[in-house]
C-alpha cells in the first residue's frame, strides 16, 4: 500500500476514517479482502506470496496498515516480510504500543516500512527508517514508536505526514469531507487523482527519477506496476464499521468490488508485555 489518508478521532461522528491505495506489481499474486477462515474476526486482503497483509480491521476494533519506505539506495532483500507485521498485530492481543516497542527492537530484520496500528481508543506510528533532513537520511536509529494525537494524517512511501503533493491533497480533501456525512465514493475521491505532480512540485520534493515521477500520482497506472486496490472505511459512534475495497486491472479499470458492514464486539482482552 502506498497511500493512506487517515482520520483518527478527527471528529466525534467518526472515530476512524481511512482512504487508502495499495500499489504493487501486477504479477504479484493477491487475494482480495475477506474474513479469513483461520481468523474469522479479521477482515483483510492477503499477499499470496508471503502470506501477510497490507491493511486490515477486526471485529474487536483493531486496525493496521503498512507502507513500504521507498529508498532506491537500499534494495537488498530483508530476512523477513513486512506484511507479517500488520497481520501479527491484528490477530494478536497486545496493545499497539507494546507491540511496536517489541518490533522496534528487531526492526532491522525488515526492509524499510511505515506502520500504523490502533484500536478504538489509540493510534500509533512507527517507521524503521531514520528521519530525513532536507531529503537526506539523518542517520542513526529510527525514532521510537509514538502515539498519535486526534487529527488527520497522510502516509505514503516516506515518513508520516511528509508533505508530498498526493499526501497533502488527500489530507485537505478529508478535512473538507468531514463537514458532511461520508460515503465510500466521497472517500474514494480523496485518493483517485491520476495526474502526475507538476514541474514545480517535482523540483520541491526531489522527484527526479523517472520512477519517482510515475509514483507521484495518487492513483498509479503503468505497464507493470500500479494501484491494485483502493480501500475506504470508517467506524461510527454506533460501533459499526463500513468497508469497501475496489480491485483494479493493469489499465486502472475496476474488476471487483467487495463491501462489508459489521458491528464491533463490545470487549476484547488486550495482552501486555
Amino acid at each position: 500500500m502506498c497511500l493512506v489518508i487517515l482520520g483518527h478521532r478527527a471528529c466525534s461522528e467518526y472515530p476512524l476514517i481511512v482512504a487508502a491505495n495499495r500499489d504493487e506489481f501486477y504479477a504479484r499474486k493477491t487475494e482480495a479482502s475477506t474474513f479469513w477462515p483461520q481468523h474469522p474476526n479479521l477482515l483483510a486482503g492477503r499477499d499470496l506470496e508471503q502470506g501477510g497483509t497490507w491493511m486490515g480491521v477486526t471485529r474487536c476494533g483493531r486496525f493496521a496498515a503498512i507502507t513500504n519506505f521507498r529508498d532506491p539506495a537500499a534494495t537488498a532483500m530483508a530476512p523477513r516480510s513486512r506484511g507479517e507485521l500488520p497481520l501479527q498485530y491484528l490477530v494478536g492481543n497486545m496493545t499497539a504500543g507494546a507491540f511496536l516497542n517489541r518490533i522496534a527492537e528487531r526492526s532491522s530484520l525488515y526492509a524499510g516500512f511505515n506502520l500504523l496500528l490502533g484500536d478504538r481508543e489509540e493510534m500509533w506510528y512507527f517507521s524503521n527508517s531514520p528521519r530525513q533532513t532536507n531529503g537526506e537520511p539523518a542517520g542513526g536509529s529510527p525514532e521510537p514508536p509514538r502515539i498519535l494525537a486526534p487529527g488527520i494524517y497522510g502516509l505514503s512511501n516516506a515518513l508520516l505526514d511528509t508533505p508530498w503533493p498526493k499526501v497533502e491533497r488527500g489530507k485537505q480533501g478529508l478535512t473538507r469531507a468531514l463537514q458532511a456525512p461520508v460515503d465510500h465514493d466521497t472517500l474514494m475521491h480523496l485518493i483517485d487523482d491520476r495526474h502526475l505532480a507538476d514541474r514545480n512540485a517535482r523540483t520541491a520534493f526531489d522527484i527526479s527519477e523517472d520512477m519517482d515521477y510515475l509514483l507521484s500520482a495518487q492513483f498509479i497506472v503503468t505497464d507493470t506496476y500500479g494501484t491494485r486496490s483502493s480501500t475506504t472505511l470508517w467506524s461510527g459512534r454506533d460501533g459499526r464499521v463500513n468497508w469497501r475495497e475496489l480491485s483494479f486491472d493493469q489499465h486502472g479499470i475496476i474488476r471487483t468490488t467487495r463491501e462489508e458492514n459489521f458491528c464491533l464486539h463490545t470487549n476484547e482482552s488486550l495482552g501486555h508485555l
